[in-house]
């Protein structure tokens, strides 16, 4: 499976499709309880990674939200 993952390519070997939290693992993404995904342009609600296919082609942006102090 031939994806975009935060603006590169990436590839997955033997998967036609992952759900996200596979995807995470798969990926070896730091801190997956921490992190946004978007999917295709949409962000996705954390209770729904387990039911949410990423597939051939599609792009995914894995964010994470820092906060900051004030000065």
């Amino acid at each position: 499976m031939n994806l975009t993952v935060n603006g590169k390519g990436a590839i997955v070997e033997g998967k036609d499709s992952l759900d996200v939290n596979a995807l995470l693992v798969e990926l070896k993404v730091e801190q997956p309880d921490y992190v946004t995904v978007e999917l295709n342009g949409d962000i996705l609600e954390r209770e729904n990674f387990a039911q949410t296919l990423v597939k051939d082609g599609d792009t995914v942006e894995f964010l994470y939200f820092m906060g900051g102090g004030s000065r």
